[in-house]
C-alpha cells in the first residue's frame, strides 16, 4: 500500500491531503481555469509538455470525428481540444478519480459541454468507436507497459487517416517510443521539439 507521500497521480483512489489551486492557462486567446488538487500530475501548473502539445494539435489536420484524451488528469488537454474544436466531441479518460472529478469541475467553470469524461483504464471502458485524433502525454511513472499500450492500442480505436498526437520527453523514452510507433503504424513525425519535450505524430494507413 503506497503511503500519502509517495501515492502517484496513476493511483485509482489517490488518498494524499486535498490541496487545491486555481491555474489560469491560455493558448491563442483562449483562457482556461483549472481547479488542481493533491494526488494529481502536474497540480502547481499545467506542465510543460501538456503545454507543447496544446499548442502542436491547434493546427493540426486530422479526421473530424470524435477526439480522445488518454490519461485527462484534471482536464487540460481534452478541454482544450474541446474548445478548439467545439463542433467535436472528446471523450477524456483516467483511473484517476480525484483527477476525473476534477475533470468534470474544470469542464464546468469552463461552460464546456462537448466532453464526455469518466473512468477507463487505458482503453478498457471507451465509449466512442472511431476516432480522428487520440491525444496523450502519458503517465511515465505508470511504467513503459502502460506507455507502450496507449500507444501501441490506440491503432485499434482511430478511423482511418485518424492522428495520434503523443509528448514524450527523450530522457523518458522517446526513442523507444517513436520505433513503437513507426512499427505499429508505418510512421511516425516529430512535429515539435520544445526544451527536451518531443510531439510525435502518427497517421492510421487505410
Amino acid at each position: 500500500m503506497m503511503g500519502e507521500k509517495n501515492q502517484m497521480y496513476f493511483a485509482v483512489d489517490p488518498n494524499a491531503k486535498h490541496d487545491e489551486h486555481l491555474v489560469d492557462y491560455h493558448v491563442d486567446g483562449i483562457n482556461l481555469k483549472f481547479t488542481t488538487d493533491a494526488g494529481v500530475f502536474s497540480k502547481m501548473r499545467v506542465d510543460y509538455g501538456s503545454g507543447v502539445l496544446i499548442k502542436a494539435m491547434r493546427d493540426l489536420n486530422f479526421p473530424k470525428e470524435n477526439i480522445l484524451d488518454v490519461g485527462t488528469g484534471y482536464g487540460p488537454l481534452g478541454l482544450f481540444a474541446a474548445k478548439f474544436w467545439p463542433n467535436q466531441q472528446v471523450e477524456m479518460v483516467d483511473v484517476n478519480e480525484r483527477g476525473l472529478a476534477l475533470a468534470k469541475r474544470n469542464a464546468e467553470t469552463n461552460q464546456i459541454t462537448n466532453v464526455d469524461i469518466h473512468s477507463s483504464d487505458v482503453y478498457s471502458n471507451i465509449h466512442g468507436k472511431n476516432f480522428g485524433l487520440i491525444i496523450t502525454n502519458p503517465p511515465i511513472r505508470a511504467g513503459k507497459k502502460v506507455v507502450s499500450s496507449i500507444i501501441a492500442d490506440a491503432n485499434n480505436y482511430l478511423t482511418n487517416g485518424g492522428v495520434l498526437l503523443v509528448v514524450i520527453q527523450k530522457k523518458q523514452g522517446e526513442p523507444s517510443a517513436r520505433k513503437l510507433m513507426k512499427e505499429v503504424y508505418g510512421n511516425c513525425e516529430i512535429v515539435t521539439r520544445d526544451k527536451g519535450y518531443y510531439i510525435l505524430k502518427a497517421v492510421k494507413k487505410a
